[in-house]
């Protein structure tokens, strides 16, 4: 399994492509489709879905464009049904981008536990930096991706609609904070990073 990230977008917001084989799935398509694509291409991989970390506007500048070019359903958390509608939920208004939103989820997140052909991975509820913030964990690639709850020395932001500081820190601690030390935090803005980094020298959530 391979994890390969993109940083796109107005806010350099991180795409993740996660392949094994010819097969793929996309994470936060977050802008600059073309790129996306070209990646795609460049690593002889089809994409089977699109998973959202969350809602927000710079996580899905190129959804609809992606998911149309390939097909492919696009997953999200019920908690944030009508969110990439909604461009004061997202944050675009507040960012002064105007109506930036995108065509609703086709499904929501049931299970804990998810397969799209031969990727496998696992799904942890993280809210706080919005409510229906998910993280998602590739056992089989030591890693998890985080959208923007945990960054390198950061956590995300809680002044957005829907945010809470409690809440996040709690699931840092809980969800995040119990993996293997050794795992590879792939957050939404930023370079990578380990648990085990962030465990010791987080300003804001020490573990």
């Amino acid at each position: 399994m391979m994890i390969t990230p993109l940083s796109l977008g107005p806010m350099g917001t991180n795409c993740y492509i996660i392949a094994k084989g010819v097969e793929a799935i996309i994470v936060d398509p977050s802008g600059e489709a073309n790129k996306i694509a070209e990646k795609l291409t460049e690593l002889r991989v089809q994409p089977l879905a699109i998973l959202l970390t969350h809602a927000h506007f710079d996580h899905i500048g190129a959804l609809d464009e992606i998911r149309e070019q390939y097909n492919i359903p696009v997953y999200l958390s019920k908690q944030e049904q009508g969110w990439l509608s909604d461009p004061e939920r997202n944050g675009a208004l507040l960012f002064g981008l105007g109506d930036k939103t995108a065509k609703e989820a086709d499904f929501f997140f049931t299970d804990t536990e998810l397969s799209f052909g031969s990727i496998t991975l696992s799904l942890r509820k993280t809210p706080g930096h919005s409510p229906g913030s998910v993280s998602f964990i590739f056992t089989e690639a030591e890693s998890v991706i985080d959208g923007d709850s945990l960054f390198n020395s950061g956590i995300g932001r809680t002044d957005l609609f829907g945010g809470d500081y409690e809440q996040l820190e709690k699931s840092i601690k809980e969800e995040l904070y119990s993996l293997p030390s050794h795992y590879t935090v792939y957050p939404g803005h930023g370079p990578k990073t380990t648990i085990q980094n962030e465990q010791a020298s987080n300003p804001f959530v020490k573990g």
